[in-house]
């Protein structure tokens, strides 16, 4: 039996440091991502909300907050919080209700305002929270993260700081024609490497910043798709919201330490390995039948990382296909041609449902500007804290 249902509708609040409510951001989102599939907001019948948060800790009933700020009208709500992963697991909520009969038009939709600079902890003690514990006894923000992992394929594979520039400059090129994006400026190797280190071996220009936002999507059953007049349109093939399976060899923010391999052995594949793989099997399709990838960029060095996690080449050969432009606009293998959270920053609830927009414009080929041409299936990748991992896999 298939898992597809269509995507009818996408939308999105431009990116930025807007500093007004998250709440005006996602309504923004939702209005457009209702314009774009011709549906009334009175024949949808669920809304899910992805919940904003500040780090580990849960925010707004993000569900009902929209569902009010948009108009009471009966429908069902559901919240989801699964840290960077949420929305897509507040896309994997409405799939569900839409495969069960339960709901014919859903409206997913993530926004968040942020605070400058980095994520830190919320006040208070939290002694039993590893988000909070990773902050205040070791001072491991994010960024810092990011460098154990970018010093790790610099260890594996021979990855340099000039790689890690090159992921910013294509990324950058990406997101000039792109009008939700928040910075459009392309910028240069040297730029890069001339910009102030944060966390060794990764610049300033290498991590991506935090910001506002919002996205939304509306989600149908094929069967509504058909009756509307929706023809031939982008359907979610499937989701993949898997947790690691023991023993987790890799450190996984936030968590400080790794699990053992000395009685388990070491794992067939790593968590974000698993991620990717469990999606492809639910929807039939391969790696290499994917055209596009909107992929989980917090740094240029995790761009690389994800290349391989979602098996577009072998372990080890993501600066191969970097260096060779095959990830660029034109290569075999467009990656983040919205031009990543390194153009846009995080929104936390909102980002993985903006990739599955950018995904649905590529598919429909609207991505003026920065369209990958022949795009026929594409492929999300975001992880989130306490094992949340997510995969949106679309086709047309």
């Amino acid at each position: 039996m298939s898992n597809a249902i269509a995507v009818a509708g996408a939308g999105m609040h431009p990116w930025g440091k807007w500093g007004r409510n998250f709440v005006e951001y996602g309504v923004h989102a939702a209005r457009a991502a209702l314009a774009d599939a011709g549906i009334a907001w009175s024949d949808v019948d669920l809304v899910v909300g992805g919940e904003t948060v500040r780090n580990g800790y849960a925010g707004y009933v993000a569900g009902s907050t929209f569902a009010q700020a948009l108009g009471w009208n009966g429908a069902r709500i559901a919240t989801s919080y699964a840290a960077c992963a949420t929305g897509a697991q507040a896309i994997d909520t409405a799939r569900a209700r839409i495969l069960a009969g339960m709901s014919e038009v859903a409206l997913v939709v993530g926004a968040d305002t942020t605070p400058k600079g980095f994520l830190a902890p919320n006040a208070g003690e939290r002694w039993n929270d590893p988000d909070w514990l990773r902050f205040r006894l070791l001072g491991m923000t994010n960024p810092a993260y990011f460098a154990l992992y970018a010093r790790r394929r610099m260890d594996l594979y021979g990855a340099t700081s000039e790689d890690f520039a090159q992921v910013k400059v294509k990324n950058s090129r990406h997101g000039l024609e792109n009008p939700n994006a928040r910075y459009r400026k392309e910028v240069g190797v040297a730029d890069v490497l001339g910009s102030a280190v944060v966390s060794d071996p990764l610049h300033l220009l290498d991590i991506c910043a935090t910001s506002d936002g919002a996205a939304a999507v509306v989600l149908t059953s094929l069967d509504y798709a058909r009756r509307h007049g929706l023809v031939d349109p982008v359907r979610v093939e499937a989701v993949s919201t898997v947790t690691p399976t023991f023993p987790n060899t890799v450190i996984d923010m936030p968590l400080l330490a790794t699990d053992c391999s000395a009685v388990a052995g070491e794992p067939e594949r790593t968590f974000k390995e698993s991620i990717a793989l469990a999606a492809y099997e639910e929807a039939g399709i391969s790696p290499s039948d994917v055209d596009v990838a909107e992929v989980y960029d917090l740094s240029t060095a995790l761009e690389l990382d994800w290349i391989e996690d979602l098996g577009l080449c072998k372990r080890g050969e993501a600066e191969v296909l970097l260096r060779a432009g095959d990830t660029t606009l034109g290569g075999r293998i467009p990656v983040n041609p919205s031009g990543g959270l390194a153009c846009f920053g995080e929104a936390v609830p909102a980002q993985a449902i903006a990739q599955v927009c950018e995904l649905t414009w590529q598919l429909r080929g609207q991505a003026t500007g920065r369209q990958v041409e022949g795009a026929r299936v594409g492929i999300t990748a975001n992880q989130g804290l306490f094992g949340h991992g997510s995969a949106v896999l679309l086709a047309r």
